[in-house]
């Protein structure tokens, strides 16, 4: 058996435009008000340090969580008291 579904309201083409030029008018303003990411002036106080090498990347964001991760679950495996031991 079929059954149709009812729309309570219409949703016109003139209305559709409006709202699309708003949300794109909204973003476009906000992209162009907004500082550039990756800007070339520096601001007050700002003192970039040297960069990481890809060893102390690698270590700083892979090893170091599984290290992490790992502690964490042993402890969690050894200070288990919900099963009882005999």
């Amino acid at each position: 058996m079929l059954t149709r579904v009812r729309y309570v309201g219409r949703v016109d083409k003139k209305n559709a435009l409006r709202a699309g030029a708003l949300a794109a008018g909204t973003t476009l303003m906000m992209l162009m008000m907004s500082s550039p990411a990756l800007a070339l002036t520096r601001d007050d106080g700002d003192h970039p340090g040297t960069g990481l090498s890809v060893a102390e990347t690698l270590g700083l964001f892979v090893a170091a969580p599984i290290v992490l991760f790992a502690v964490i679950t042993g402890l969690v495996m050894v200070l288990d008291k919900s099963r009882k031991q005999s």
